[in-house]
């Protein structure tokens, strides 16, 4: 395991090598979540791309520090591990809360971008209300009360089943979190709007989306796609709210072919 001191906490990150003529890919995980959500893709992707996961704070292995947070707390700590590892024009892969930091990091530090991957997130996700009655549940009585709720959100019907042996685990790894930063995320959610720094975009991009999607529907995300001059629009079949754990074989087929595009110089800009 790996682990670095930025800004005062402990994150904990994996870096995997690979091609030095090609970009890092760096892969941000979700509201409630630890990086250990990307493994089958990272695994799909191992040798052919240098590889760089973490848990951001309040989350896995890397320390709460003081929330709520903001998405600039989150970008910050991103900046600071990538100045860290001497990492540059990098790929940002970021689900839900790690596309708002993709899209933070680009607004802030665009000479660390080389491309985005914006999976199953949005330039806003939910309301002030709604997040706030999260908050608001998680304080009184923990993660565990939601949980049942954020599953359905998270998968297909089909990954529900009662005899597949991943809910349960994913469900666990989602009520262990620590609270105070699952609601400190919470907070930086519901105050981050990309609305207008959308437009702004200049670096390919590429927006993918499960077809089941409870959390951010394909919808949202084809509207963040039409923020963004010349990106790209993907959606994956039989997927929820993290194709990276349904379908990591479809997700990774179309990252391929868009880092393909990237690598080559044929991807469009903004």
């Amino acid at each position: 395991m790996q682990f670095v001191d930025i800004n005062g906490l402990a994150l904990h990150y994996q870096i995997i090598g690979g091609p030095a003529h090609r970009p890092v890919l760096v892969f941000v995980n979700s509201l409630g979540t630890d990086f250990r959500i990307w493994r089958d893709v990272l695994v799909r992707l191992a040798g052919d791309y240098p590889l760089l996961a973490y848990d951001k704070r309040g989350h896995g292995l890397s320390d709460v520090g003081s929330a709520p947070y903001t998405i600039g707390d989150h970008v910050d700590d991103l900046v600071g591990l990538l100045e860290h590892l001497k990492i540059e024009n990098a790929v940002i892969c970021g689900l839900s809360v790690g596309g708002l930091i993709a899209q933070g990091l680009y607004a802030h530090r665009p000479d660390l971008v080389r491309a985005l991957v914006l999976c199953d997130t949005a330039h806003k996700i939910g309301t002030t209300d709604a997040w706030n009655a999260r908050i608001a549940a998680v304080e009184e009585a923990g993660i565990e009360s939601i949980a049942d709720a954020v599953m359905e959100r998270w998968f297909t019907p089909g990954f529900r089943q009662a005899d597949n042996p991943a809910l349960p685990g994913y469900r666990n790894m989602m009520s262990r979190q620590p609270a105070d930063g699952y609601t400190g995320t919470c907070a930086a959610i519901r105050d981050a709007d990309f609305t207008e720094a959308a437009a702004r975009i200049a670096v390919p991009t590429l927006c993918v989306v499960g077809d089941q999607d409870g959390a951010t529907p394909p919808d949202l995300v084809l509207s963040l796609a039409r923020l963004i001059p010349s990106a790209r629009y993907e959606v994956i079949r039989d997927a929820g709210h993290i194709p990276c754990v349904e379908q990591p074989e479809a997700l990774t087929a179309v990252i391929e072919a868009f880092l393909a595009m990237v690598v080559s110089g044929d991807a469009p800009h903004g």
